[in-house]
């Protein structure tokens, strides 16, 4: 199942990967046909109360990714940093997830404070992930956290099976970086952003929703009350943010 998964991810002829926080959404994404589908931790932090990009929802992501993979698409789970800094963790963690079924994992370098994991490090956890018959996706923050150079960290991560590189919307910049690797490049869709046929015409090969659909649930929540409330309270309703979510949330314990 993890090669049918890897041949989707065509350099050109990106694939399209929604990103469900609980089981209804997953069903949902499903129903609508789409092959794969991915999990985001902003949402399953989100519905548990937990803060995101804290290593805070393991037990909650491991039966997330449990419960889904019996829908009939193939999952892939984000796991923040790999909910440890210990490769062994790691390796055992990714190894649990392909005995449920799972056919990838993405792997960030980012951390909650705002630094990034050391280099080396996460080569560790990336080489920890593999050998267990899933797509590592290796994710660098780079360009989220405006830290570090890009170019070193995908030039670094190359023996992951494909880069994500969120936070990079510029067509040039993504171009150059397709350039740069000959892993299946990932692209996070931003509203306003690059849309599919662009990010295809720039050499992309996935494009993921990450947190979008998630928040944008919320905001569909929202213009539904307002709808019910009386006409002299009712306010126009925007898209929240990943940083208005992460505000409502926790912080790390």
């Amino acid at each position: 199942m993890s090669e049918e998964f890897r041949a989707l991810h065509r350099r050109g002829e990106p694939l399209l990967l929604p990103n469900a926080w609980d089981y209804g959404s997953a069903a949902m994404l499903a129903r609508e046909g789409f092959a794969a589908i991915g999990t985001t931790s902003l949402g399953v932090s989100a519905v548990h109360g937990r803060p995101d990009a804290a290593g805070a929802t393991k037990a909650e992501t491991v039966a997330l990714a449990g419960a889904i993979t019996g829908l009939g698409v193939m999952v892939s789970v984000d796991v923040e940093g790999g909910f440890s800094d210990d490769p062994a963790e790691v390796a055992e963690l990714v190894a649990g997830l392909a005995a449920a079924g799972v056919v990838g994992v993405n792997l960030e370098d980012g951390r909650a404070d705002g630094t990034l994991r050391p280099v080396r490090l996460h080569q560790e956890i990336i080489e920890a992930a593999k050998g267990h018959g899933v797509f590592v996706n290796a994710r660098t923050d780079t360009c989220w956290l405006k830290t570090g150079d890009p170019s070193e960290r995908v030039r670094a991560y190359g023996h992951a099976d494909g880069i994500f590189v969120p936070g990079l919307s510029d067509l040039g910049a993504v171009a150059e970086l397709v350039e740069l690797t000959p892993l299946p490049v990932n692209i996070l869709y931003q509203p306003g952003g690059p849309g599919l046929d662009e990010l295809a015409r720039a050499g992309v090969a996935r494009v993921s929703t990450g947190s979008l659909l998630y928040r944008a649930s919320l905001w569909g929540a929202l213009s539904a009350l307002a709808a019910v409330r009386p006409s002299g309270s009712r306010e126009e309703t925007v898209m929240p943010s990943y940083g208005d979510i992460t505000a409502m949330l926790p912080g790390p314990r």
